[in-house]
C-alpha cells in the first residue's frame, strides 16, 4: 500500500483554517477548498514505490487489473471510478445540479461535436461520466439539498412580507408540484437582473430582521452574492445542518449547495456541474432547466450502520463508490480490511496503523485490491472504494 500525496485546490470558498486544522499545520492565509484523493486527470494523487514520485492515475493505467482487481476493472474500466475529498467551506459554493449518466454522454458528445474546449469556461460538461455524491460532515455542517414541497417554500417567503416576492408565492400555490417548481425557477433564473437584485436586497432584510438559522443562512448568501437570483433559488431548497459523522447523498438533478463546514466527500470520478447561481461562474439556464429533477424530496440525512466487525457504512445506491468509517476505541482487536477491490484510507482522528504505516489526521493511504491491509490502534479512519 502506498502513503499519499494529495493536492489541496485553493477556490475562493475555502476555509483558510479547516483544512490546517484537520492536518495540524499552520494556515498559509490562504483559502483551502478541497483536498482530492484519487485518479482524477484535474489533481491525481502522487505516491513513489522508490523509483520517485508518480501519479496514481499513471500507477493505475500501467497495471489496471492489479491495481483495481478484475471484477472493478471489468465493471468500471481501466479507472479508479470514484474521487475522494475532504471539503472546507469557509463561503458557499454554488447552487448546482449534476446530470445522470444519460445526460452526461449526450452533452459532452454534443460539445465534442461543437468544438468547445474542454477547459472553456462556458463548457458544462468535462467528461461522459455522471456525478453523485455523497457529504459526511466532520464539523458542524450546513447546506441546502433538494426541493422540498412548493406550500412550504410559499410560506417562508410569504413570512418575509416583501411586495416582489408575492408573484412567486402565488406561482407555489397555484399549480400541481412539479409545475409550480419549474416555473418559479425558471421565472427566478430569467428574471430581469436589475430588478431581481432589488428582491433580493429586500429579501435580505427581511431575512436579518426575522432571524433564526434559515433566514441567517439566505441573508449571508445576499451578503456573499449581493442580487444573484440563486439567492431566492434557495428560499425553495430544504436547509440542512448536519452533525459530526451525518451525511447527504447528492443524487442526478438535485439542486443542491454546501454553506460552510468541514466534510470527507466522496463522487463518481467526475466534474460535470450546472450552476443555478450563488456564483460568477458560467450559468446555462437551458439546459440546467433539462436537468433539473422539479419534485420535493426529505434530504434524508444518513447516519452509518454498524456491523459486526466495527464498521460503519453510509448506504447509497451508487456502485461508484462505497463509503465507511472505523471509530477505534484505546486496545481494540486488530480489523482486516483487505479486500477485493481498490482502497483509498483516510485517517481524520488519532493515529491509527494499516499495513505497518501510522497515520496522523489529514493523512491518506491508497490499498491495491487483494493487499492485505489491517487496521489497529486508536482513531477515526474513512474508507472508501467501489461495489464490483
Amino acid at each position: 500500500m502506498d502513503r499519499l500525496t494529495n493536492t489541496i485546490r485553493p477556490y475562493a470558498w475555502g476555509s483558510t483554517t479547516l483544512i490546517p486544522e484537520l492536518l495540524g499545520i499552520d494556515p498559509t492565509g490562504r483559502p483551502q477548498a478541497e483536498m482530492w484523493m484519487g485518479a482524477h486527470p484535474g489533481a491525481p494523487s502522487r505516491l513513489d514505490r522508490g523509483t520517485g514520485a508518480t501519479s496514481l492515475s499513471e500507477v493505475i493505467a500501467a497495471d489496471p487489473a492489479g491495481e483495481l482487481g478484475r471484477a472493478a476493472l471489468a465493471r468500471f474500466g481501466p479507472r479508479l471510478p470514484f474521487l475522494f475529498k475532504v471539503l472546507a467551506a469557509g463561503a458557499p459554493l454554488s447552487l448546482q445540479v449534476h446530470p445522470d449518466l444519460a445526460q452526461a454522454k449526450e452533452g459532452y458528445e454534443a460539445e465534442e461535436r461543437a468544438g468547445i474546449p474542454i477547459d472553456a469556461p462556458h463548457r458544462n460538461y468535462r467528461d461522459a461520466n455522471h456525478k453523485p455524491e455523497l457529504i459526511c460532515a466532520l464539523t458542524p455542517f450546513e447546506g441546502l439539498c433538494g426541493f422540498r414541497d412548493p406550500e412550504e417554500s410559499a410560506r417562508v417567503l410569504a413570512a418575509l412580507e416583501v411586495d416582489s416576492l408575492k408573484p412567486y408565492v402565488d406561482l407555489l400555490r397555484a399549480h400541481p408540484v412539479e409545475a409550480a417548481l419549474r416555473e418559479v425557477l425558471t421565472a427566478v433564473l430569467t428574471a430581469d437582473r436589475h430588478e431581481m437584485a432589488a428582491t433580493v436586497t429586500e429579501l435580505a432584510a427581511a431575512c436579518t430582521r426575522l432571524g433564526g438559522a434559515q433566514y441567517e443562512a439566505y441573508a449571508s448568501l445576499a451578503h456573499h452574492f449581493p442580487g444573484d437570483p440563486g439567492v431566492l433559488a434557495a428560499t425553495l431548497l430544504n436547509h440542512v445542518q448536519l452533525q459530526p459523522g451525518e451525511a447527504l447523498f447528492l443524487g442526478a438533478g438535485v439542486p443542491h449547495a454546501y454553506l460552510g463546514g468541514l466534510g470527507v466527500e466522496i463522487m463518481a470520478n467526475s466534474d460535470n456541474v450546472l450552476r443555478c447561481g450563488l456564483t460568477p461562474k458560467h450559468v446555462d439556464v437551458p439546459e440546467l432547466l433539462r436537468v433539473v429533477r422539479f419534485e420535493p424530496n426529505d434530504p434524508g440525512v444518513l447516519r452509518p450502520e454498524a456491523s459486526a466487525s466495527g464498521e460503519e457504512l453510509y448506504e447509497t445506491p451508487i456502485d461508484e463508490f462505497r463509503l465507511s468509517r472505523h471509530v477505534r476505541a484505546e486496545g481494540a482487536s486488530p480489523t482486516e480490511l483487505t479486500a477485493a477491490t481498490p482502497q483509498i484510507v483516510l485517517c481524520t482522528a488519532g493515529n491509527p496503523t494499516l499495513g505497518g504505516l501510522t497515520l496522523t489526521p489529514g493523512e491518506a493511504v491508497f490499498v491495491p485490491a487483494e493487499e492485505r491491509a489491517e487496521l489497529s490502534g486508536t482513531g477515526t479512519v474513512f474508507r472508501a472504494t467501489v461495489v464490483a
